[in-house]
């Protein structure tokens, strides 16, 4: 069957991976059924809502590689796809429900609403027995539904299967505040009924709203969309997912260097999976694969390490160009300059190495970044731990000299020499090529020495084991 199905972030702050997995398993669905992927915004909360956010919004969505094909930005048959701009439809239908008595006006205080339930919930009656009774008849304060006393709300969750929510469980809610403004509960669904939304996948905390919204669609005289409420999304210590975590707006995954794919890949498995083993794949494979009724009602662990791991496979995975045409810019953001031919060749050199090693692009720069500048001082951890040796001042000076007598300069004779020298000294390798790695890249975590070297240059080579050795 094919469905419509909807985006409705809020431009009061950043997209929240949360909301990005949401979005992405929606638009799985709609890409799986051959439907329709809508984003709308959300923007009733008029002080907090602003461009800025929304513009962060839809670009990372964009970024995450979801097309939308009705909503902000793309229009669609609908006109509008911003809440803002549709107050006048929402005080329509709120005056409609009151005009068939299933809303009604409220002007109390709260103070007076706070005693009403306090009456109803001594004498085991439903709020709204009191609260509808003692209403004005006025058009003035708040709309508030009128909740049946006897009827449960039922309905199959796609993800949680039945549910039931008891009259009492849900209250004589506001649709319609003072000041004209809709709450969430009847914007929400006032679109999903206009823009004919066959299907609401969304996180399990809206779970008790989904009988406010049922309600109001029933008194609109419509059918209900199938719910499907994603499980919510936790750290690895088991507790929501939040900044204590790490980050959690989507954009700054961008720019830390993950890859849209990996991302997309990762987001995907949390809360489904493929086939219970694969965990490496491609969108056009999710799409032919993914079913809302095959979402976990289990809690998903983002593990960003995990994700870490899961890009530094794409990165291998990707050809040698596209890796150095993405790498590029940040290995000059590291040196805040641009390449010359001359370094470009140089990085070229081990470019395939570094790829081998990188998990997120920023990484290659700084792994390379002692190919192109002189270091003032080395890692503390790396000097600490490898320099302070004994016999460290031995090795570099013979490393030097091995080095010094070379015909020719590439890696292959390199190692073929360096090799030699360990052997005849009867040391470990590790313990050999760890100090010479740190004389000349500053670090105890590079590329392959060997290869390093011959990219370095011998000139460069010989002044920094110098330099390392002075300092012993």
């Amino acid at each position: 069957m094919s469905s419509r199905v909807r985006i409705a972030p809020s431009p009061t702050g950043t997209l929240h991976v949360g909301t990005a997995r949401a979005a992405l398993f929606n638009w799985l669905y709609a890409r799986h059924t051959g439907g329709v992927f809508i984003v709308r915004v959300d923007d009733t909360d008029e002080e907090r809502s602003t461009e800025e956010f929304q513009t962060d919004i839809l670009s990372s969505l964009s970024w995450l590689g979801l097309d939308w094909d009705e909503g902000v930005e793309v229009g669609g048959p609908h006109g509008t796809y911003r809440q803002s701009d549709r107050y006048d439809r929402y005080r329509e239908v709120a005056l409609s429900l009151v005009d068939a008595g299933a809303a009604y006006f409220d002007d109390r205080s709260g103070e007076e609403l706070e005693a009403l339930r306090q009456q109803a919930q001594q004498e085991g009656k439903h709020p709204g027995h009191y609260i509808r009774t003692t209403a004005s008849e006025a058009t003035a304060g708040v709309i508030r539904m009128s909740i049946p006393d006897d009827a449960p709300v039922e309905f199959i969750d796609l993800v949680r299967g039945g549910m039931r929510f008891e009259p009492q469980d849900v209250d004589d809610f506001v649709i319609l505040r003072s000041n004209g403004t809709p709450t969430y509960h009847l914007a929400s669904t006032v679109d999903d009924v206009d823009y004919e939304i066959t299907h609401v996948a969304r996180g399990e905390d809206l779970l008790p709203s989904t009988p406010k919204h049922i309600l109001i669609t029933r008194a609109m005289g419509a059918t209900e969309p199938v719910y499907a409420h994603l499980p919510l999304l936790f750290g690895t210590d088991g507790k929501k997912l939040s900044k204590r975590h790490g980050a959690t707006a989507l954009a700054d995954y961008r720019d830390a260097g993950y890859l849209p794919e990996a991302v997309f890949n990762y987001l995907s498995l949390l809360g489904w999976s493929l086939d219970g083993e694969t965990e490496i794949f491609d969108r056009e494979t999710a799409i032919a694969a993914f079913d809302l009724a095959n979402v976990s009602k289990n809690p998903s662990i983002f593990d960003t390490e995990k994700l870490a791991w899961m890009n530094g496979e794409y990165v291998r995975a990707m050809s040698p160009q596209v890796f150095k045409d993405l790498i590029r810019p940040h290995v000059e953001s590291v040196l805040d300059r641009s390449l010359t031919d001359d370094e470009w060749s140089r990085f070229e050199s081990i470019s395939d190495l570094v790829q081998e090693r990188t998990k997120l692009l920023p990484e290659a720069g700084e792994q390379v970044v002692f190919l192109f500048e002189d270091f003032e001082t080395y890692e503390e951890k790396s000097w600490e731990k490898v320099m302070t040796k004994d016999g460290v001042k031995e090795i570099l000076s013979a490393a030097r000299d091995t080095l010094a007598d070379l015909e020719e300069w590439d890696h292959a004779s390199i190692e073929k020499s360096l090799r030699g020298m360990i052997e005849s000294m009867g040391i470990g390798v590790g313990k050999a090529l760890q100090p010479i790695r740190v004389a000349v890249t500053g670090t105890s975590v590079s590329p392959p020495l060997f290869e390093c070297l011959a990219a370095l240059g011998r000139d460069k080579s010989m002044q920094r084991l110098d330099r390392a050795m002075a300092l012993l």
